[in-house]
């Protein structure tokens, strides 16, 4: 079994290599895959969030250069100045993707921004995990002078600027439409989906660690102390589903008014699934519900946005045992034969029909609607070493490291246990290459874990 992941090691390390993107002879980043047998569509570009494990990995092995040329490259990228077209991208954002374009036999970087993407959706999420790479390179490499450089701070600060700008809103949470995450189809995510939240937390803890102490920074500094701890209290209380939170939703009154209320966002008990969800949820489990708004609470379990507030530390220590305690004990619903389920349960039905709009590839129990990503392994196994429940992690590489070569590295899998691979996944696909890298990287030395975590 140790030669078997010493194998797919080595030969991971080699298809992340044969992935890399140069730019005027630097390493900038990765395609998404390398699969030549379909249409590339834009498969053959950058995406922001599928470098995020690549990046790791890279720095795992101490490969830093790439890492820092993806980082100001795509800085370059952000939109700095306000738009008088209010069709265009707003200030602040970071691209979804980009690609090595030609004018003149001159190189130059074509960055998107959801409008050439399928569906046309922003992506909110690539700032964040921009940030979060750059954490993680800063605290590897001790490269300060990087992160206090006038550019970075001003791109840090535009993000800052861009997610905590006025609003029509009351809550502490960040409001985006459908699609704006790695869920990026119709999947009735859209208001306050637990991913972006608990990537916004993620950035916020970014933010206070690497924006100086400056004048030009003291706004964007206070918004950012101010906006930490309401985030996190709402988080940790109203999103959190267990045992005796169910009993309580089960139990509201509804029309409440005034400061008094329970019943804060009108939730009315018949749209919770009791029957289903009370025989599901173990005794000592609890997770972070999908979403929350006006008479919307979305009971299905995301799992990056759960891991997510793991290592962000958005979730008590308790909580965070509590979700192992629920992917431990769902292992077959949420793990089955390759980690892990993006969400649980898929939507099934007029449920289907209605929310993805009958989307094909989002059929129950494929993609988005509950298929299995391997990528996500690496931040299961960066919890499950956080929450010392190593052993946990160890069970999912095992598990991982009997498809993932003979089926050739797939984007995703389908089925109810993941059984099957992905009907349209693309094979060598780069960040699925990377998840295990990462995720093996972890269990060979847990301590770089301090480098994508937080306390």
């Amino acid at each position: 079994m140790a030669k078997r992941n010493e194998k797919l090691t080595v030969l991971g390390k080699q298809a992340l290599q044969d992935s890399i993107i140069y730019y005027n002879d630097c390493p900038v980043g990765t395609v998404a895959a390398r699969d030549s047998s379909s249409d590339p569509l834009n498969y053959d570009q950058c995406f922001m969030r599928d470098f995020i494990p690549c990046g790791i990995t890279f720095l795992m092995q101490g490969e830093t250069e790439i890492v820092r040329h993806f980082l100001t490259e795509t800085l370059k990228l952000q939109i700095k100045q306000r738009q008088l077209d209010f069709l265009e991208p707003g200030r602040g954002i970071m691209p979804a993707s980009f690609k090595v374009s030609y004018q003149q036999e001159k190189q130059y970087l074509k960055a998107d921004f959801g409008n050439d993407a399928i569906g046309r959706v922003t992506p909110v999420d690539s700032g964040l995990w921009w940030l979060f790479l750059l954490r993680s390179y800063v605290k590897y490499t001790n490269d300060y002078a990087f992160s206090h450089s006038s550019e970075v701070q001003k791109c840090i600060r535009l993000i800052m600027e861009l997610c905590l700008s006025a609003r029509f809103d009351m809550f502490p949470t960040l409001l985006v439409p459908d699609g704006s995450c790695m869920i990026d189809r119709r999947m009735g995510i859209e208001g306050y989906p637990l991913e972006i939240q608990s990537l916004f937390y993620m950035a916020l803890k970014v933010a206070s660690e690497l924006l100086l102490d400056t004048e030009e920074n003291d706004r964007i500094n206070k918004a950012v102390h101010n906006r930490l701890n309401p985030l996190a209290t709402h988080i940790r209380q109203n999103y959190w589903l267990d045992l005796t939170q169910m009993n309580t939703i089960y139990r509201y009154k509804g029309e409440e008014y005034g400061e008094g209320a329970l019943n804060q966002f009108n939730i009315y008990s018949d749209s919770i699934p009791y029957t289903q969800l009370s025989e599901w949820l173990p005794e000592d489990g609890g997770y972070l519900a999908g979403n929350l708004g006006p008479s919307l609470l979305d009971c299905r379990f995301f799992s990056l946005g759960n891991l997510v507030a793991i290592l962000s530390s958005l979730t008590e220590n308790w909580q965070s045992q509590a979700i192992m305690n629920v992917i431990e004990q769902k292992w077959e619903d949420l793990i089955g034969y390759m980690p892990m389920k993006i969400c649980f349960p898929a939507l099934k039905d007029r449920d289907w029909q209605l929310i993805t709009g009958c989307d094909p590839k989002n059929r129950p129990w494929s993609y988005h609607n509950g298929g299995n990503w391997p990528v996500l392994l690496w931040l299961l196994v960066a919890s499950a070493i956080k929450t010392q429940r190593v052993e946990l992690g160890q069970r999912a590489i095992e598990i991982a490291a009997k498809r993932l070569l003979k089926d050739e590295w797939p984007e995703y899998y389908d089925g109810k246990n993941g059984r099957l691979v992905g009907k349209e996944a693309r094979k060598y696909q780069t960040w699925t290459i990377a998840g295990f890298l990462v995720a093996q990287g972890l269990m060979e030395n847990p301590q770089f874990l301090e480098y994508i975590s937080f306390e």
